[in-house]
């Protein structure tokens, strides 16, 4: 009796997407055990679950195996490379430019756990110890720039590094950065203007009731929802701060690949 497919299964053709990303030996190389496919949907399933790498199923390859090949392809960069190219083509299929002139920035503070404690600092506006990551997304949701912190850092403190990658990714194409009022401050706006970036702050109204749909933030907003459906992503597993980014990028590969392989279908 075969099994129910997981959310983390990979599809034809989502595989035919990622798999030359993702080969960083050939398939017949001696040292391979099992199939790289295989291994992607212990990453997927350990990124959709957020299960402990030793509670993998026993129908996908050995936790250790999915553990030590998912860290090469953080060190290699193969998810960067992912997210940036998945990018260009759903900001193409959508009718955009290939690169931004906008982005919105935005930051969210995850609790810390026993694994992520020793590097937690204390949000006091959210009253949660933890980490805070810092994005940048274009006008889609989709990511263009992402820096971990202890949660006591501030907003604007991370805006340089988060225009830098933006700049750096896009060719210098962004003129305008959309945040919130934690990201006032001459320092955070020179800091931006030192790369062409302009911030430009979205207040919320001054006599508001109940929930208020603010222009443009509710972009990064959606894309931390869409985060929040990835259990490892709901506090911070991790020992490392470059693991929890690179678990962020694993999530953004996951929905983005398969937004791509429906656009593509439509279009066709």
């Amino acid at each position: 009796m075969s099994r129910k497919p997981y959310p983390s299964d990979v599809s034809d053709e989502e595989w035919a997407f990622v798999a030359p990303y993702l080969t960083l030996m050939t398939e017949d190389a001696p040292q391979r055990e099992y199939s790289l496919r295989e291994v992607f949907k212990g990453t997927r399933y350990i990124a959709r679950s957020g299960g402990a790498w030793r509670l993998m199923p026993h129908d996908l390859p050995p936790w250790y195996t999915v553990y030590q090949q998912t860290m090469r392809w953080m060190k290699a960069g193969v998810f960067e490379a992912m997210v940036h190219d998945l990018r260009e083509l759903l900001r193409l299929l959508s009718g955009r430019n290939e690169q931004p002139s906008a982005v919105i920035l935005d930051s969210r503070t995850l609790q810390s756990t026993v694994e992520s404690g020793y590097r937690a600092g204390y949000d006091g506006g959210k009253r949660k110890k933890g980490s805070k990551v810092d994005i940048a997304v274009d006008t889609l949701g989709q990511l263009l720039a992402l820096h971990v912190t202890p949660a006591n850092e501030q907003d604007r403190h991370q805006v340089e590094v988060l225009v830098e990658q933006v700049q750096q990714v896009t060719g210098e194409t962004v003129e305008v950065a959309f945040v919130d009022q934690a990201y006032t401050g001459e320092q955070a706006a020179q800091d931006a203007e030192a790369h062409g970036i302009r911030l430009e702050v979205v207040k919320l109204p001054e006599a508001k009731k109940g929930f208020v749909l603010l222009p443009r933030r509710w972009i990064v907003e959606r894309s931390f929802g869409w985060m929040s459906r990835f259990r490892r992503l709901v506090r911070d597993y991790e020992r490392l701060a470059e693991t929890l980014a690179g678990f962020h990028l694993i999530a953004f590969v996951m929905l983005m690949v398969k937004q791509f392989v429906e656009l593509r279908f439509q279009s066709a």
